[in-house]
């Protein structure tokens, strides 16, 4: 008789398995692709070898998304600057007609979508093993390592896992993510057996986890100097790097709690959570007033960046927004980020009180520091900014001073028209801010919430606040 693991891991495993028809399919377009690539790279003169790679490649891709990676393998003696510019010319060429996005790694790829499917075209360079010129020279490597190690069974297995992922949220090595790769999953289940055995073993991960499937390193002390991040999965293919070095802290504690949740009561939501039905607006209005705290949003439109870097763009301005939150005496309660990558960009902070009294206490020395005492009276005696005295209060002085911001909407829109520069926001954000800088609190925000239907399920997600599995 099945377990219930069994149960719903074999009900998942039919509905991302690709049948022949779908894999005959996906191959056939594979290789008109390879064909296309290699046609246009020989019409520019460009001397290339190209393959298909990642889950297409390695038979692992979910039946309910595939997506194809044309890897152009050209010389080293390519100029970087040509890598790039040449091969993207290539790229867009091979899939010209269809719907494109340019992408960014070390380097610019393109992504497109032909016959509803994801199509990468990735330029590397063809290297000898260890002789790495870029970071996606390394691919083709992962390609012919994982292949000979996956029989049928297995490739379900890395299935059932990606799916399990993606479910719950933790999939996708993008910055936007920051979560687990499609390799690092195959890699997961080379090293414990199944889906299974990977969540078991999650499920106690300590701090600084570290798997060498290959035997890399004699001594993990040895690993542990090399590698800094609380996951490490030595790369089978190269011994310095760190499959998982994407994998945030926050994804990696995700992933744990998600496993040990299934673990104890298997069910095909989590690897189909419920769709999200947005809030009425009315009802937003309700909730949001029922928390009794201010949400801020800091909206602006399209920002100049690839969706890539203007990730890493959008979460460096998010840690400098809330530094100034937090060093002007607000308690930050919750914050994120949310971005269609098109034309509306918005953080959301959500701030115990939008306003706080006039005035604050300050501690100044303790007496037994002379010196000190003497430059704190020096400073707040008589001050503009002094409220009230100071004052020697168990066995120190004190003042009460005025505060500089009382009102969190105040401080952001004064502290951003100059567009975020003396703030830390990154290039693209603050040049976007400039244009279009539009800070709001609370129910302010049901113009937005009505004009972009995905921006409205992501704040009801947000007000929801537990994943979507967990009922």
């Amino acid at each position: 008789m099945s377990s219930p693991i069994e149960e719903v891991c074999a009900e998942v495993l039919k509905r991302v398995t690709p049948t022949a028809s779908e894999r005959k399919q996906v191959l056939s377009l594979a290789k008109r692709l390879v064909e296309k690539v290699r046609e246009e790279a020989k019409e520019r003169g460009v001397e290339t070898e190209v393959r298909v790679e990642g889950s297409v490649a390695k038979n692992t891709w979910l039946r309910d998304c595939p997506e194809i990676d044309v890897f152009m393998r050209v010389p080293t003696a390519m100029p970087r600057e040509a890598f790039g510019t040449v091969c993207l010319e290539i790229a867009k060429r091979a899939t010209e007609g269809y719907r494109q996005i340019e992408r960014f790694a070390e380097h610019p790829y393109l992504e497109a979508i032909v016959e509803d499917v994801y199509v990468n075209v990735v330029p590397c360079y063809r290297v000898k093993r260890g002789e790495w010129r870029s970071a996606t020279d390394r691919t083709p490597f992962h390609t012919d390592y994982v292949k000979p190690l996956l029989d049928e069974r297995k490739s379900g297995e890395v299935r059932l896992l990606k799916r399990f992922m993606k479910g719950v949220g933790v999939y996708g090595a993008e910055i936007k993510v920051g979560g687990f790769s499609g390799y690092l999953c195959e890699l997961l289940v080379l090293n414990y057996g199944s889906f299974t055995e990977v969540l078991e073993a999650a499920a106690d991960w300590k701090e600084r986890t570290i798997i060498d499937y290959e035997g890399h390193y004699e001594r993990k002390d040895d690993a542990k100097k090399l590698f800094e991040e609380p996951f490490v999965m030595v790369d089978p293919v190269d011994k310095r790097r760190n499959v998982a070095a994407a994998v945030r802290k926050e994804r990696l504690d995700e992933f744990i709690a998600t496993s040990r949740a299934f673990l104890k009561a298997p069910d095909v939501k989590f690897f189909y959570p419920p769709q999200i039905e947005a809030l009425e607006p009315a009802e937003l209005v309700n909730r949001i007033n029922a928390r009794g705290s201010a949400i801020v949003f800091i909206s602006f439109e399209a920002c100049p960046a690839v969706p890539d870097v203007l990730w890493g763009q959008l979460y460096k301005s998010q840690r400098a927004l809330r530094k100034l939150i937090q060093k002007h005496d607000f308690t930050v309660l919750r914050d994120t980020v949310w971005s269609n990558e098109k034309n509306l960009n918005t953080f959301i902070f959500e701030v115990e009180n939008r306003f706080l009294p006039n005035m604050k206490r300050h501690l100044g020395p303790p007496l037994r520091k002379k010196r000190e005492c003497e430059n704190f009276l020096r400073k707040h005696v008589g001050a503009d900014s002094t409220v009230s005295g100071p004052r020697v209060e168990e066995g120190r002085w004190v003042v009460d001073v005025q505060r500089g911001y009382t009102d969190v909407v105040k401080l952001l829109k004064e502290k951003l028209e100059d567009s975020g520069e003396s703030v830390g926001l990154a290039e693209f954000v603050s040049k976007a801010v400039a244009d279009s800088l539009e800070v709001i609190v609370n129910g302010e925000a049901l113009k937005l919430y009505s004009a972009y239907p995905d921006f409205a399920k992501f704040l009801t997600e947000y007000l929801t606040g537990k994943p979507r599995w967990l009922t």
